[in-house]
């Protein structure tokens, strides 16, 4: 399994939200997040923002890797959100996006936080990898592909 696979369950997969724009993805990724890993929505929705006015983490394809080093976290957490529709994001190729994957990592995890950086890019890279998280119907599918995918 790879390092997505490890910190991505079912429970941190949420598809076909309905959010109008970026602002409204990061409150509801905080919220999935607070549920499920007793951080602080508020402090979430903080970092994430402030992360986000650094400079937009859109990767194109429709796809968006919003990631904040987070004070008092213990391990890693990721949450995978697919919109109904795609929204904007500032996204380099100006396209709207509807494959988010968050990722909050302990602030004394740099090596970490990098490592799943790059392989959630390369994962995102992949164009069947995106059609499978487009086409997945339930969050179980989503957290397997995540957990299966393997590096090229």
């Amino acid at each position: 399994m790879n390092a997505l696979g490890e910190i991505l369950g079912s429970a941190d997969v949420a598809l076909d939200v309905e959010v109008a724009d970026g602002s409204q993805l990061l409150e509801f990724a905080a919220a999935r997040i607070a549920h499920n890993h007793g951080i602080a929505a508020s402090i979430v929705v903080r970092d994430l923002a402030a992360r986000e006015h650094l400079g937009c983490t859109a990767l194109g394809h429709g796809v968006a890797l919003p990631h904040a080093r987070v004070t008092g976290l213990v391990r890693p957490v990721a949450v995978f959100i697919r919109t109904r529709q795609p929204i904007p994001f500032l996204a380099l190729d100006h396209k709207p996006v509807s494959l988010f994957l968050v990722l909050l990592v302990p602030v004394e995890a740099a090596e970490r936080h990098l490592k799943l950086i790059a392989e959630a890019a390369g994962l995102f890279n992949d164009r069947a990898f995106r059609v499978a998280l487009r086409e997945a119907t339930d969050p179980d599918r989503v957290a397997q592909l995540f957990a299966q995918w393997t590096p090229g």
